[in-house]
């Protein structure tokens, strides 16, 4: 064998070790997940409720319950997600954030990840606080939607009897006859189940496709029903009014946290 010939082979063997050397470096390890838990004492305390001593008392006399099941164990973990209860009453650790949304066309109501662009993308900067939406928007309606933590403004929202009303702007593919709109004011049933509006009108100066109608119902899909049982079809829906909030000074697209008197009235709103 030639000087040469040795020499490639050598040369070969060399590239071929850097090359199996080269790929075992490029293999690199999986990152751990977070491990987002917290104790409960913290949890408890961060929530406002009393200090972390004081919160393992509580723990110890079975005052505290996480999804349903009372927790005496020290030095418990939990996640935020977590149902966590103090004497029966649910608490949360988190600041109680609370922001408007004027919600533009092409965004889902929803905190799902699989549905493309949602509400929460808009509204991902306002605050560190894991606020939800209250209530829906359909992905082509536009208009006012209000996401929060505080479950007792949820509650309240929510509600069938003390809810707070939402005022619509529907455009129709039609005129609404003078006889559905009475027809809309004193109560439709649909598949066998009532639905009542706060209140429905003309728009004035407006086409009468043009309508504004209130509800308590927190999602729009009731007005559809609405309707769609009338043979109307909705070209446009605009939720202008949450209580007594507007979107005067908040661009599609934007949103703005509320100031504390706007958040006690919203809570006392009838």
């Amino acid at each position: 064998m030639s000087r040469d010939q040795k020499n490639t082979g050598k040369k070969n063997f060399t590239n071929k070790k850097a090359h199996q050397y080269k790929a075992k470096s490029k293999k690199t390890v999986a990152p751990k997940k977070e491990d987002t838990a917290i104790r409960l004492n913290k949890y408890i305390a961060n929530s406002g409720i009393c200090s972390r001593r004081e919160a393992d008392m509580h723990i110890k006399i079975g005052s505290v319950s996480v999804n349903g099941k009372v927790i005496s164990e020290m030095g418990y973990k939990v996640q935020l997600e977590d149902d966590v209860r103090f004497d029966g009453a649910r608490i949360n650790p988190e600041p109680k954030a609370y922001v408007l949304l004027n919600k533009p066309k092409g965004f889902a109501t929803t905190d799902s990840e699989s549905k493309g662009r949602t509400v929460m993308d808009l509204v991902a900067n306002a605050t560190k606080s894991r606020i939800k939406p209250i209530g829906r928007l359909g992905r082509n309606a536009t208009g006012l939607l209000l996401f929060t933590n505080d479950l007792d403004l949820v509650k309240k929202v929510t509600s069938s009897k003390t809810g707070v009303k939402r005022l619509f702007q529907v455009e129709l593919d039609k005129n609404l006859k003078h006889e559905d709109l009475k027809a809309i004011q004193a109560g439709l049933t649909i598949d066998g189940k009532k639905v009542n509006v706060v209140e429905i009108s003309y728009i004035s100066n407006k086409p009468k496709r043009e309508i504004g109608i209130s509800i308590l119902n927190t999602g729009n899909g009731v007005l559809r029903s609405i309707f769609e049982h009338l043979n109307y079809d909705i070209l446009k829906m605009d939720c202008v009014m949450i209580g007594d909030l507007t979107k005067k000074d908040i661009p599609r697209g934007h949103w703005k946290i509320l100031t504390p008197q706007e958040v006690i009235n919203l809570k006392h709103f009838k």
